[in-house]
């Protein structure tokens, strides 16, 4: 059985999921998870793929950034598989072509392309930092701005009711942490404190 998964960051990508989800039926997937969620999230999809999928499945995916988040994440994800006897396939996997780890080949390829990603997104990252220091120096970098901070009179009042942090936190969903700080601001972090 093909068992396809499709998944976007985020719902504003909606056109995103539904074309993942036709070229996944497109390829003969009988199964479809699908979700939208930021890669390094709770992929609760994912996990009921991978739970689902038996001996002589194929798992196919649309790309491969839809499914890893590293090399090493990417191996992993391929070793549970394999432990499952099931094969991964990845519909476009650059320039048109498909790979399929069933085949010695198609297995090498898909390490050295999840390598290649992982580095190319690592340089991202290392430029955007800069950048940033570069901006910051000239001081047109100001960071971003404080979400949680925005609720701080929502955060009282909820206190002047009665509520305790974790409640707050939880009705205006932001962090405990957060809810504590704007509560105490003096206070110093109990990692902080000397013992």
């Amino acid at each position: 059985m093909l068992v396809g998964y499709a998944r976007t960051s985020t719902a504003e990508q909606e056109a995103g999921l539904h074309a993942q989800e036709r070229d996944l039926k497109a390829a003969g997937c009988e199964k479809l998870f699908s979700e939208q969620v930021s890669s390094i999230g709770e992929r609760s999809q994912l996990s009921a793929a991978l739970e689902f999928v038996r001996e002589g499945d194929t798992f196919v995916i649309t790309k491969l950034d839809r499914l890893a988040r590293s090399t090493s994440h990417l191996l992993s994800l391929v070793e549970l598989l394999d432990g499952k006897q099931v094969g991964l396939r990845i519909l476009d996997f650059g320039g048109g072509s498909s790979v399929d780890t069933k085949s010695p080949t198609g297995r090498l390829m898909l390490t050295m392309i999840g390598a290649m990603a992982q580095f190319e997104r690592e340089i991202m990252l290392q430029r955007q930092r800069e950048g940033i220091a570069a901006a910051a120096a000239a001081g047109k970098y100001k960071g971003r701005k404080p979400t949680a901070r925005a609720k701080l009179p929502e955060v009282v009042a909820l206190r002047a009711e009665g509520l305790g942090s974790s409640e707050i936190a939880r009705r205006l969903n932001i962090g405990r942490a957060s809810v504590y700080r704007m509560l105490h601001p003096k206070a110093v972090p109990i990692a902080d404190q000397k013992r």
